[in-house]
């Protein structure tokens, strides 16, 4: 699983990332917030499981419900023909659990300014 997520890159709006490497649009957009981090996170094809595109349309709807108010940058993220909607907005790792149990998905994209791209598992 996680070679999947490594490979992958993650973009939304202005934010472009690589897991393990420093994302300079990702620092620009977390000083543009005035935020220390932002969480990456899909609410598409639970624990990696293909979903139809209506099912994962819908639970994309119910992620932006989830992050009404926030500021809210979407892409599309992933690697050859896997892909993914997903969002970034500003927050830590006690979010990005919170949307992973929620969303169930087995792991989500923690952007600190200044550092590494971190892969977190939601189960860790």
């Amino acid at each position: 699983m996680d070679r999947g997520y490594r490979l992958s890159r993650y973009a939304a709006g202005p934010v472009a990332a690589r897991i393990g490497e420093p994302s300079p649009s990702a620092d620009a957009w977390l000083a543009q917030h005035r935020a220390a981090s932002a969480v990456l996170i899909t609410a598409h094809n639970p624990m990696s499981r293909m979903m139809p595109a209506a099912w994962n349309a819908a639970a994309h709807a119910r992620l932006l419900r989830a992050l009404r108010g926030r500021p809210v940058e979407v892409g599309v993220s992933g690697m050859h023909g896997w892909q993914e909607v997903t969002v970034c907005t500003p927050g830590g790792l006690r979010l990005g659990h919170r949307l992973a149990r929620r969303f169930r998905q087995r792991a989500f994209v923690l952007l600190r300014r200044r550092r590494p791209t971190l892969l977190v598992r939601a189960d860790g």
